[in-house]
């Protein structure tokens, strides 16, 4: 398995495993409970690893000009 495939669990770690260290209302994040900012935040840093993945995987760049 390459290890930029293992970026794709950081997501599912991060949001599933440790929602339940995270599951509080205070602190107010941007005017949202905590872990609704924790929620929002990565789903938005989600986009941003699965960028990274693309960008890095070999078998996206068979069309580039060296």
């Amino acid at each position: 398995m390459r290890k930029i495939y293992l970026l794709s669990l950081v997501p599912f770690i991060t949001i599933l495993g440790f929602l339940p260290f995270v599951n509080r209302i205070e602190p107010f994040v941007l005017g949202l409970p905590f872990n609704m900012f924790w929620m929002a935040l990565w789903t938005a840093l989600t986009s941003v690893i699965l960028g990274i993945m693309y960008k890095l995987d070999p078998r996206n760049r068979e069309g580039e000009e060296k």
